[in-house]
């Protein structure tokens, strides 16, 4: 319990920190990009040598005469494909904004609407949607998700749509497949076991985070197949 107090002061304490450089950072989209990036690799350092919480990044496997190979060769992380991720921690985003260049994710829009951190979302392109508005808003959402991409970014998201205690599976939104059918692009599912470690509520614990990168499937795949792809490894 002391670990799990002493830790959320101390990222307390230094998300307060970085709000003034995050501030000044509004000024240039490219600065502040940076700067959200440096925060985020922060995070994983105070989660490293006070919460104890290490991570590791899984490759999925192919096998060639039988013989695996790893990292799968066949894993994207040039823009031309969805990346889609179990949620379970504020770990996992950390982990992969600054593991995948150029990334950028869906996120509530109430999120923008938080003092400095949530103008720094917006000014770096994280793209907001509002889920109330139905089939015309994912419409404009898949519209400004393609500029994104035809830019060069790499689109994550969360089809779960909020963060998963361990064990708990789901049900994936369609909103996913909408955009995977629009944009024709395939699926890279994403599995991760941090909430053991990093949960949504309670202690923290240390020990080694895993993400797991799985094999892509195609654009046309079903919300059954995702899901198991995602959950197969996750805690």
């Amino acid at each position: 319990m002391l670990r799990t107090i002493s830790f959320k002061i101390l990222l307390g304490i230094y998300f307060i920190l970085w709000s003034p450089i995050l501030l000044l950072g509004l000024i240039s989209k490219k600065l502040n990009t940076y700067l959200v990036l440096k925060c985020a690799s922060g995070v994983l350092i105070v989660a490293r040598y006070i919460g104890g919480i290490r991570y590791k990044i899984n490759y999925s496997s192919t096998e060639e005469n039988g013989i695996p190979n790893t990292p799968d060769e066949n894993l994207r992380f040039d823009g031309k494909a969805i990346i889609a991720a179990k949620h379970m921690s504020i770990l996992e985003i950390a982990i992969l904004s600054t593991f995948i260049p150029k990334s950028f994710f869906i996120i509530k829009r109430e999120l923008l609407w938080i003092p400095i951190y949530g103008w720094a979302f917006w000014r770096m392109g994280l793209q907001p949607v509002n889920r109330t508005r139905g089939a015309t808003n994912m419409q404009k959402l898949t519209n400004a998700v393609a500029a994104k991409i035809m830019s060069g970014r790499i689109l994550i998201i969360f089809p779960e749509g909020t963060r998963a205690k361990p064990g708990q599976h789901i049900k994936l939104k369609r909103g996913l497949l909408f955009l995977a059918h629009q944009l024709k692009l395939p699926i890279l599912p994403v599995g991760t076991d941090a909430g053991l470690y990093w949960p949504k509520r309670g202690k923290i614990k240390s020990g080694t985070a895993n993400i797991w990168f799985e094999p892509l499937l195609p654009c046309n795949a079903s919300l059954e197949e995702i899901s198991e792809a995602i959950n197969r490894h996750s805690a």
